[in-house]
């Protein structure tokens, strides 16, 4: 079985297995909108989706952010069932988790044997 990495806000990646914890909170940058969703490596938080357009109630939009950590949470099991390394990505636009192999995001190709 292949890795599973997730892609951070800033474009990196970390590794699912590593990961000890997913934490969501209200927006970073607004109070009254929005949420932010961290995952916690090796004690160190790196930020994965944070959203400050989405409107509601505290209690709502932090409904709405755990909503999108369980979805991250079944597309890492889904990536962990595939024989290739995967990299789990938020799509802002279409507001879901996707995931694709490491050698189509790197552009190469699977060697023909």
């Amino acid at each position: 079985m292949g890795e599973v990495w997730i892609r951070t806000l800033g474009n990196g990646l970390v590794r699912a297995d590593r990961v000890t914890e997913i934490t969501s909170t209200r927006g970073s940058r607004q109070e009254d909108r929005g949420y932010s969703l961290k995952v916690i490596v090796d004690g160190k938080s790196h930020a994965l989706i944070d959203d400050g357009g989405l409107q509601g109630s505290l209690p709502e939009r932090l409904e709405y952010a755990r909503h999108m950590e369980d979805a991250l949470l079944l597309a890492i099991d889904e990536a962990r069932g595939n024989d290739v390394s995967m990299v789990v990505s938020y799509e802002p636009e279409r507001e879901r988790w996707s995931a694709a192999p490491v050698s189509v995001l790197t552009g190469r190709l699977p060697e023909v044997v």
